[in-house]
Parts: structure tokens; C-alpha cells; sequence
């Protein structure tokens, strides 16, 4: 276990919150709470940039591994990984410090935790920032359902990760071989994939994303190496389940029907981003618009990818900053 925060400025603590124990990566001592919640398959250390750079303009910072990874409990059941459990787990860690309010900031996996965190406990939070995955409202049927009518038999990492003990088995065994692959900018040298074969029966997930040539400018060896043993010595079954709640996260949130984010939002993504299908801002601002009671802008940044807050911090801080500087 890393006891020690690899980055100047950080300590970790320990809280009991929503049943488990969870790590928080904490930087700050006073000034406004800001809670920056990670996605898949990342850790605390994703937010190291903004850390440090909330801290110094004032801000009291908490990253926390979320339920599953890194150093914090991973409980055994899937449905222990709900929307419901998720959300619980953000608003616990402001129980946990004493605060009733707090700004929120989610990157993938965490926007998406975030947003229904902000839909779900609206009182608690001051102002929403969301990363490289938007919300578009409460679909009319679950998102695996659809995606299972797309793409039928033919291979799709959300699919992939649906069945207990697949995807997991692969990743734990090449852990470091899944993020050096994933942890690239768009249009990055790749060697020719192993595997070509479209279809699900054709093999897993790693074979299917060609090597990198090279690791991104923004990411050096010792920042892949500290990813690698925290997700090397979690292991990936708890982030997976996750995905795993898809259906049940609709089946259990039926008043989100019609629902809207109410307090002041940001949103951050990549022009280059997968995620984002080549949405334009005009589209990313018209579609936020209708979900959001107070969005205040849409920060589509060129040739970025999907790890966005790693690939251009200084964009993002600086956008964060002016942003949480409105909110008095």
C-alpha cells in the first residue's frame, strides 16, 4: 500500500463513509471544499494537476479513491456499485469532513457518478463540474439495451465489461498493458492490433487497442508505473461493476424522469474525445442546455482526447478557477 501521497502538498486520510472505508487524497486546509471524483480505470492520482493548483488559490481539496479502487473498500456485490451506493459515497465524504456543501468536479465515470450526485442531493453542492462525458436526461430504456441492439455480436468494451469475471481476468492479468494503451491522445503511433476480428467471440479487449509507439508527452513512465500498482494491487473487478449496474441504475432512479441539474455547471471535453462522437460545442451547449437550469459555459478544447484534465491542466485549472471564483 502506498502510504504516502507521491506529490508534494497531498496527504491521505482514512473515512468510514456510507459503510466503507474509503482513502482521501486531501490537500488545503481551509477555504471552500471541492470534491473531485476520478472515473474508470483511474485513482485519485488522475486529479494530481488540479490538486495542487485548487489548494493554492484557497480551495480545501478532497480526491478520493472511489468505491473499488485504490486503497478504498471494495465491496463484493455488484449492486453494491449502484447509482444510489455511488452518490451516497460523495455526499458521506462532506458528512464525513463536516461540511454541508461542497463544489463537485467529476472526470468519465466520475461526471457521471457527479452528475447524478448533483440531481440527486441538489442542496448539498454549490456548483457541478463535468469532464468529457455529458448528461442528456433519463433515457427512455437502459443504455445496455440499446447498445445490445447496436451492436448485436460485434465487440464493445461496455458490453465486454458486463459479465462478471471476463473482463476482470484480463485486465488484472496485464494491468499495465490495458493503461498503456488507453492513456493516449488522439492520433498517437500505434503498432497494428492483434486481434482485427470485430466480433465479440474473436477475444478481449487489450489485443483489440495497438500498442503505443510511445508514451504521450503528458504522462511520464513514473506517473504510468503509480496508475498501474494502484489499479495492480486493487484490481479491477470493483471498477468493472460499475458498468455492471447500467440497467439497474435506470431501474432504481425513476424520478430523475423530466429532472434537472439546478445549481450553476461547467462542462469540459476534448474535441478529440471518442466519448463525445464529434458533438460540436453548439450541440454540446444546446444539448446541456436542456438538462441544465444554469449552465454556464461549454469548454470544447482541440485536439484533446478523453483524459483531458491530464492531457491540458493548465487549460482546465484555468478554467476551474474562473469558475468556481463566480460561485462566491
Amino acid at each position: 500500500m502506498n502510504s504516502q501521497a507521491p506529490i508534494s502538498g497531498v496527504s491521505f486520510r482514512f473515512e468510514q463513509v456510507n459503510g466503507i472505508r474509503m482513502r482521501l487524497a486531501t490537500a488545503g486546509e481551509t477555504g471552500p471544499l471541492v470534491v473531485m471524483v476520478h472515473g474508470w480505470p483511474e485513482s485519485w492520482f488522475s486529479w494530481r494537476h488540479q490538486i495542487q493548483a485548487l489548494a493554492e488559490a484557497g480551495y480545501r481539496v478532497v480526491a478520493p479513491d472511489m468505491r473499488g479502487y485504490g486503497s478504498t473498500d471494495a465491496p463484493t456485490a455488484v449492486e453494491d456499485y449502484d447509482i444510489r451506493q455511488l452518490t451516497a459515497d460523495v455526499v458521506g465524504i462532506l458528512d464525513a469532513l463536516g461540511e454541508d456543501k461542497a463544489l463537485l468536479v467529476g472526470h468519465d465515470w466520475g461526471a457521471i457518478v457527479a452528475w447524478h450526485t448533483a440531481l440527486l442531493y441538489p442542496h448539498r453542492f454549490s456548483g457541478l463540474v463535468a469532464m468529457s462525458v455529458p448528461y442528456r436526461g433519463r433515457p427512455s430504456r437502459p443504455d445496455d439495451e440499446a447498445w445490445k441492439q447496436k451492436f448485436g455480436d460485434r465487440f464493445f468494451y461496455v458490453l465486454y465489461h458486463q459479465t462478471p469475471g471476463v473482463a476482470e481476468a484480463e485486465y488484472d492479468a496485464d494491468p499495465y498493458g490495458l493503461l498503456l494503451r488507453l492513456y493516449q491522445s488522439p492520433g498517437a503511433p500505434r503498432e497494428a492490433p492483434e486481434i482485427t476480428d470485430r466480433h465479440y467471440k474473436a477475444g478481449g479487449w487489450i489485443k483489440r487497442l495497438g500498442k503505443p509507439k510511445a508514451l504521450p508527452d503528458w504522462l511520464t513512465q513514473e506517473e504510468l508505473d503509480y496508475f498501474t500498482e494502484e489499479l495492480r494491487r486493487a484490481g479491477f473487478r470493483g471498477g468493472l461493476n460499475y458498468y455492471r449496474n447500467l440497467r439497474r441504475n435506470w431501474e432504481i432512479t425513476p424520478e430523475l424522469e423530466g429532472a434537472t441539474v439546478e445549481m450553476p455547471t461547467l462542462f469540459i471535453g476534448g474535441a478529440g474525445d471518442s466519448v463525445l462522437a464529434g458533438a460540436t460545442r453548439e450541440q454540446l451547449v444546446n444539448s446541456l442546455g436542456a438538462v441544465c437550469q444554469d449552465l454556464r459555459d461549454v469548454i470544447l478544447l482541440p485536439e484533446v482526447g478523453h483524459w483531458i484534465q491530464q492531457e491540458r491542466p493548465q487549460e482546465v485549472n484555468a478554467a476551474l478557477l474562473q469558475f468556481v471564483r463566480t460561485l462566491g
